[in-house]
């Protein structure tokens, strides 16, 4: 089912009950803008609870107050006005209460899990999962009003979960599944038929949960989620000028009123219920206050008292369908109108407490049933030392870090040896600190690493716990999965250690405990000053008295003390550090995992200095150009990401000389050289997105270089025999026809002809019945050379003379005039660019004269059917049999890759293949170096040639394709790795065999199928080839066809039809003819050529 359209929230609040954390927060919350996670546009605000003790309802208000006045002012009013709801969405998330295992609570608390769909890649929080549920899943469609969700819960919900929101007014509930027995210890709807919620019951009796069980046997249970209508809202508003509800926001503070605790579900919800009754409402508390004095009953009274008044007309509802219903009390339009709303909770989806037991907090992040580890966003050297069901989440594992089943690491640069046994949490630990843990085997134990400010001066902590430990304070309580009396006992540490003698035995507990140190006299506090309690025995007393003379703080007072910015920089810093970890294992194991989400992280969190010197060390140390090449393209993505979408087109010139030198040791071989040099030119183009957009085109331009490099293994399969020279004046013609891909088209382009080795299918062919690409080359007795462009007819070409080595410099400039011809004298061998000869002593002392090279072509520029390839290998085989050698097809196949890349026009395989061997074949190349191209012949049916012949057509389109900017676009993807575009890559290959098999079975319904699938490839692979005039044509001409897609990359230039019936020409020419807007069109013939490329000498004649 597809994902509903996400909320464009108007405001989204996070609530944090610490003022120091209000920043820290915020930009957390502005790092997800620029993830993508929430609208641009959204107001995003990091609130501090009036007090510490509001609750949840207080912290709502406030919350709600706090958005409703940023909307009055950008709105332009000078008080606070509810008229700024209406046409608002508003998120308002609570962070709730200090959790135990996460110094930034549980909406920061990591998940190991991994959004690999995600546009920039990040560690995945709880808060990450809610923000995609309310956002994609149970917002959409929601009218203007307030949501509000606790960060406490772990939360599944299926993508679509069905509710209807027609007509809505009032307050929504969220409710999810839950067992009976998972109820006891919870909050449970009492719903009637109709949805409307009669009342909410907490820790409820066997009966009363029994009386809201859903007909699956399951509970609704209080998930922590509410929607409040815009109506409903503005009457919860209002409360925040009316004592003692003032009180829960931050002016009433201000204005000097007694803080108030509210719970949201069992203050302000509730009397809502329809079976609640005013006195029982007004004389209750909510749960999470506990029992208090008279004085605080009678605030809390008044509290109830005042939200009654102003909420209990309003329905409560669980989700659901909504239908307007007739109920006395309120009138519109003369008739009395209230809210019903059919009951449906959302069945399919699973709701879990973060409680704060360890035991059920490990099990939230572990995999029991799981074949092996969780690692996410980690790099594990030994990965066969982690237990089964274990996790791992942004650490960094060096040499043997054995992890237990069961066991979670989390935040963590740990070097081995180290044993972490069955039921441990490891957390915040750098690999200094690690040492610590050699020698010991933890088991069942909780370590921790917090960040600290003491006084201003930032610091460390450490805490251990047991797994067993209870975080209550009722009961007797247990340290390090031991009774007190057992640890005192073992560790040599007294009650008086820990709690002050006038301590009533009642409050003795381990959240008061002064356990952990915080400060040494002399030296700075490691994990050791905890770890030394598992086994005390063995240093004669010298830890204990460590332990004594540190100041220690119990874990209360250190919640005062966390420093959460520093927390959060430093997880941000190990998650860098591993992924230049990653960046340099992808790379170098030349893995198809695309980096860009990692580059547009360290970007958009102020890290890509790091992440560009990594991808230097993995360029300058390649012993493989394909793994340099991709590393100078993602720097180059992090030039272009770092631009943010300014400064210009990605694509455009590379040639700026500050940056000769650089190129110049990559094209002489010095590879290590040219990264530094490039790494030193490109500090200096930092500065704006104009200089960034630049620097990052010839970073790609160096790329290109190393790609040329590497197609340049080719010349290893080029060969030449002697022949007999042809006397001067004599000419060697070379006629070929041109070429039509059916399938595999890019798979041939470097670099994926030798990254995932290539394979395309193509057909040579005469258009009109002629072979419309040629050269002709002669000796000349003048040591010089005439070049030629242009119709065969010699008079209409355009004539170049070359006299020296200066005329040939621009060979390497594809539109320079004559540059083909001029590569291909240099190719041949003819001419020697780099000699110390003149180009006149050079062809004297070996040809004892000059050449003329005259080439051309029929077809129109950009044409798709491999025009400039095989113009090439005419050109090369006119000039070697000119010049008294003979070169096979195999050699002059990569003659022609070897052309391109000294034209520097890049380029693959296919089009040489198609166009200069006859018929119907597929080319392949594996994905190695050299590069070598292997040819197979595809055997078709008697006759099928005839019948091809007859129902293939080809349509000038009129549009000029621009391929080149299309190869930048497709090579920076593949570069990227983008997934979609390596699955469509693979295809393309895996394709060809299967269009094979087609033309093997002479069935034209198959071709025409692989021809569709083929264009959809194409258009996959190259976003933007298919203009809207070409759409428009093969929409016209889709009834008329089996197949049908342009040539080549596509972008204009021809397509080519396989007609239903033979000998369509004239009918389909009739058809495009009543087609307005199609432009300068045209039909041809097209068949089969059965020749391929031919050579033969002619006799002598003067030359012009």
């Amino acid at each position: 089912m597809e994902q509903l359209k996400g909320v464009d929230w108007t405001v989204i609040i996070l609530t944090c009950q610490y003022k120091d954390s209000v920043e820290v927060f915020q930009k957390e919350l502005e790092i997800r803008q620029k993830r993508e996670q929430i609208p641009a546009r959204t107001l995003l605000l990091a609130v501090e609870d009036p007090e510490v003790r509001v609750g949840s309802g207080g912290a709502t208000l406030n919350a709600l107050l706090v958005a409703a006045e940023h909307l009055s002012a950008r709105a332009g009013f000078t008080v606070v006005t509810s008229d700024v709801l209406h046409s608002a969405w508003i998120l308002i998330l609570h962070m709730g209460r200090d959790f135990p295992f996460d110094d930034c609570g549980r909406a920061f608390t990591c998940l190991p899990v991994e959004n690999r769909q995600a546009p920039v890649e990040a560690v995945v929080c709880n808060l990450d999962c809610l923000l995609d549920i309310m956002s994609h899943r149970l917002g959409p469609g929601s009218p203007p009003g307030v949501w509000v969700c606790s960060t406490d819960m772990l939360l599944s919900v299926p993508t679509n979960p069905g509710i209807s929101w027609d007509g809505f007014q009032g307050a929504r509930v969220i409710a999810l599944p839950g067992s009976m027995t998972y109820a006891q210890n919870h909050g449970v709807y009492l719903t009637d038929s109709q949805g409307f919620v009669l009342d909410i019951y907490y820790r409820g009796t066997e009966a009363e949960i029994q009386q809201c069980a859903k007909p699956d046997g399951r509970v609704p249970l209080v998930s922590g989620i509410a929607f409040f209508s815009v109506e409903t809202a503005e009457h919860l508003l209002a409360t925040h000028v009316s004592p003692p509800l003032d009180a829960c926001t931050y002016m009433g503070l201000d204005s000097g009123a007694r803080p108030v605790q509210l719970s949201l579900f069992f203050d302000i919800l509730l009397c809502m219920a329809r079976n609640v009754r005013r006195e029982d409402f007004l004389v209750g508390r909510p749960p999470e206050m506990g029992q208090g004095d008279v004085d605080v009953a009678d605030y809390l009274h008044g509290a109830r008292a005042e939200l009654w008044r102003e909420l209990r007309d309003q329905p409560l509802t669980l989700g659901g369908y909504c239908l307007l219903a007739l109920q006395s009390g309120e009138v519109m339009g003369g008739v009395g109108v209230s809210i019903c709303i059919f009951a449906a909770y959302v069945p399919d989806g699973s709701y879990s407490y973060m409680t704060n037991s360890a035991s059920e907090f490990l099990h939230s992040l572990t995999f029991p049933g799981a074949p092996g580890a969780q690692i996410v966003h980690s790099q594990v050297e030994e990965r066969q030392l982690l237990g089964t069901g274990s996790s791992v989440v942004s650490c960094l594992l060096e040499g043997p870090v054995q992890l237990g089943p069961g066991s979670v690491l989390q935040h963590c640069h740990l070097r081995g040896p180290i044993h972490i046994g069955t039921g441990c949490f490891v957390s915040g630990l750098d690999a200094a600190q690690s040492k610590a843990l050699h020698g010991l085997e933890l088991r069942d134990l909780i370590l921790q690493g917090h960040h600290m400010q003491l006084h201003g001066s930032p610091g460390w902590a450490f805490t251990l716990t047991g797994r067993l430990d209870s975080w209550e304070r009722q009961g007797t309580g247990t340290y390090l999965n031991m009774s007190w009396t057992e640890f005192f006992q073992k560790t040599g540490i007294r009650d008086w250690d820990l709690w002050d003698p006038d301590m009533p035995p009642t409050e003795r507990c381990l959240l008061s405990a002064r356990l952990f140190p915080v400060l040494h006299p002399s030296r700075a506090l490691g994990p050791q000053d905890m770890l030394w309690m598992l086994d005390p025995q063995e240093d004669g007393g010298k830890a204990l008295r460590a332990w004594r003379t540190s100041w220690r703080l119990s874990w209360e007072q250190l919640q005062q003390c966390l420093d959460r910015a520093a927390t959060l920089a430093s997880r941000r810093d190990l998650f860098f550090r591993q992924a230049q970890h990653k960046v340099r294992r992808v790379l170098e194991a030349r893995q198809d995992l695309s980096l860009r989400p990692l580059i547009r992280a360290a970007v958009h969190e102020g890290c890509p200095g790091p992440l560009m010197a990594t991808l230097d060390q993995v360029a300058a140390g390649a012993g493989d150009p394909g793994v340099a090449a991709r590393a100078l393209a993602c720097v180059a993505d992090v030039l272009g990401c770092m631009a943010e979408g300014q400064g210009g087109l990605r694509s455009g010139p590379a040639a700026n000389p500050e940056w000769v030198q650089p190129f110049s040791y990559l094209e002489c071989g010095d590879l290590a050289g040219g990264v530094e040099a490039l790494a030193q030119e490109r500090d200096k183009w930092l500065s704006r997105p104009a200089l960034l957009v630049r620097a990052a085109r010839h970073y790609e331009g160096a790329g290109q270089i190393l790609i040329r490099q590497a197609v340049m293994s080719a010349q290893h399969f080029v060969s030449m025999e002697p022949v007999e020279l042809p006397v001067p004046g004599q000419w060697v013609v070379a006629e070929c026809p041109a070429r039509v891909d059916f399938s595999g088209g890019w798979s041939d382009t470097p670099p994926l002809a030798y990254e995932l080795g290539g394979a395309v299918l193509g057909l040579a062919v005469r258009v009109d019945g002629r072979r419309p690409i040629g050269a002709r080359a002669r000796r000349i007795p003048e040591p010089e050379l005439r070049l030629a462009v242009g119709p065969q007819q010699d008079k209409m070409a355009m004539k170049i003379v070359c006299w020296s080595l200066d005329d040939l410099q621009d060979y390497c400039q594809p539109h320079a005039p004559g540059a083909l011809l001029k590569a291909a004298f240099i190719c041949a061998g003819i001419v020697s660019i780099h000699s110390k000869l003149p180009l006149s002593e050079q062809l004297l002392c070996t040809f004892g004269g000059g050449f003329e090279l005259h080439t051309w072509s029929e077809l129109p520029h950009g044409s798709g059917l491999g025009t400039s390839s095989i113009l090439a290998g005419a050109a090369l085989a006119a000039l070697q049999r000119a010049a008294g050698r003979a070169v096979g097809m195999e050699a002059l196949i990569h003659a022609v890759l070897h052309l391109e890349q000294v034209l520097t026009t890049g380029g693959g395989w296919q089009d040489q293949v198609g166009g200069l061997m006859p018929g119907i074949k597929v080319g392949r190349s594996q994905a190695q170096l050299p590069l070598k191209v292997e040819v197979e012949e595809i055997t078709v049916p008697a006759s099928f040639v005839q019948k091809l012949n007859d129902h293939l057509l080809l349509v000038y389109t009129g549009k000029t394709r621009l391929a080149r900017n299309l190869l930048q676009d497709v090579l920076r993807s593949w570069y990227a790795r983008l997934p979609d575009v390596v699955q469509n890559a693979h295809n393309l290959v895996q394709h060809t065999e299967a269009c094979a098999e087609a033309f093997r079975q002479g069935s034209l319904p198959l071709l025409g199928q692989c021809l569709t699938s083929y264009w959809e490839q194409k258009k996959l692979m190259a976003p933007g080839c298919e203009p809207l005039a070409v759409r428009h044509m093969m929409d016209v001409l889709a009834p008329h066809v089996h197949g049908q897609s342009l040539a080549g990359a596509g972008g204009g230039g021809f397509l080519y039809l396989l007609t239903k019936e033979p000998r369509q020409k004239e009918a389909l020419e009739a058809v495009l003819a009543k087609t307005e807007g199609l432009g300068n069109y045209s039909v041809h013939l097209v068949e089969v050529d059965t020749q391929g490329l031919s050579l033969k000498l002619l006799g002598t004649e003067t030359s012009t």
